[in-house]
């Protein structure tokens, strides 16, 4: 049995009577028996909340900072009409600070034997699965003073999905490889290219693209068109350890490494290659290897969506072992990790031969925008010593990249809005080079 705000205004309106008009323990007991018959009266006209049906539809996945809609239908099987107001439960994270309480309740009328639907509309805050909790249903009687309550056990789940803001960059990306694609074929010729076709030459055209023998049959000259490598590997490698889960603004450095890999698997899958993903810590975590071309972004999204950092320092030697056992030809391996000195001098930089020794290897990492602000900051000692700080932390992030960059690795290092859109272009840069 539940009560409402109206059977305690109803017992206070009594209590008022009373203390006027009939102040002895016959006015008590008058009022507050009629409190309590109209109460019961209304319990009993409730419609019952146990045998009520209920189902869920609706979306299944969202961006990160959009929202979804989960329809939540109600039938009433019984006679009597259904008076709910509905709470449905989810986690904190599944809805934006201080409108959990708005977004879950709801008021339905539901005559006896149909059925209604209300939506709750999501806006996680956080990547990943978020799971509904119980549905608690409070019948009401029609005056509105009492009414059954109960809860169902009705699962769903929605998973958020990274929010891919570096989407936005991909159309001008995808506008300078269709450039690059014109581009050589008139202009480079010779290793890391692919023949392409035959033209007749124009004035302006690299004379040693000429093809003497094609000319011969032809009785006019002719020129060999190239085009950028196509159906190249490329493992894009996550590393979710210690130093990802370190935020920069208002979230960890895993999540800019996952919108850098996104903004490179749309690109590189339009551009006809293939690409892996690996996401290693202490251990393997996820591994995509395989997909069609026209699943792998979503692929990636799906597998990306549930990764979390761990506070674990990674186990570098694993990590480019499984590396190599999914990357056993010639691949761009593309490794998303930090360029703190330590970490890379103790456990990558000795690995690191046996990558480049086969492999064309990018290491991007995500730097502190806010370092550029410390190491600005004059006027006070606090000031001082921590432009002192972030200047060291900077002169220390260049020297290890310097070293990385000795042993052939091409070391990106860029705040989070930025980082995207620089590991594009170089990916461009090397397609371009025929360093694939």
């Amino acid at each position: 049995m539940a009560l409402t705000g109206r059977t305690a205004l109803l017992a206070a309106l009594g209590a008022v009577l009373v203390g006027l008009v009939l102040p002895s323990w016959a006015g008590i007991g008058l009022a507050s028996g009629t409190v309590l018959l109209a109460a019961l009266v209304d319990l009993v006209l409730a419609a019952p909340v146990r045998s009520l049906r209920l189902g869920r539809g609706g979306d299944t996945t969202v961006r990160l900072g959009e929202s979804a809609r989960v329809e939540l239908t109600v039938t009433n099987p019984s006679g009597r009409p259904l008076r709910a107001r509905i709470r449905d439960a989810w986690g904190p994270s599944a809805w934006q600070p201080g409108t959990a309480v708005a977004a879950s309740r709801h008021t339905l009328l539901v005559p006896g034997g149909e059925r209604r639907r209300a939506v709750t509309v999501l806006a996680p805050t956080r990547r990943g699965d978020h799971h509904a909790h119980r549905v608690t249903v409070r019948s009401l009687g029609p005056l509105g003073l009492a009414g059954r309550q109960g809860s169902h056990d009705l699962p769903w789940t929605v998973r958020a999905l990274p929010p891919f803001a570096s989407r936005k960059h991909l159309p001008s990306r995808l506008a300078r490889l269709r450039e690059l694609d014109g581009r050589t074929s008139v202009l480079t010729r010779g290793q890391g290219t692919e023949f392409d076709s035959l033209r007749e030459y124009l004035p302006g055209d690299d004379v040693r693209s000429i093809d003497w023998r094609a000319s011969a049959r032809r009785n006019t000259v002719a020129v060999r068109t190239w085009r950028p490598e196509r159906d190249r590997h490329i493992l894009v490698v996550l590393d979710t350890g210690r130093t990802s889960a370190g935020r920069v603004g208002d979230a960890p450095r895993l999540d800019a490494a996952l919108d850098a890999a996104l903004l490179l698997t749309a690109l590189a899958t339009r551009a006809g290659d293939r690409v892996d993903l690996l996401a290693h810590d202490a251990r393997k975590r996820a591994a995509v290897a395989g997909a069609p071309p026209s699943e792998v972004l979503q692929a990636f999204t799906n597998t990306m969506a549930a990764l979390e950092p761990d506070l674990h320092d990674t186990d570098m030697r694993a990590l480019v072992s499984t590396a190599l056992r999914m990357a056993p030809h010639r691949s761009l391996v593309v490794l998303l990790t930090g360029l703190d000195a330590a970490p890379v001098e103790d456990g990558l930089r000795p690995l690191l031969p046996l990558l480049t020794k086969r492999h064309e290897v990018v290491l991007a990492s995500v730097a502190d925008p806010r370092l550029e602000v410390l190491a600005a900051g004059r006027g006070t000692l606090e000031a001082v010593y921590g432009a002192a700080a972030a200047e060291q932390t900077r002169a220390d992030r260049r020297a290890t990249a310097e070293r990385l960059t000795r042993l052939g690795v091409t070391v990106l290092d860029a705040p989070p809005a930025q980082l995207a859109p620089a590991l594009a272009d170089t990916y461009l840069a090397l397609k371009a080079a025929g360093r694939l």
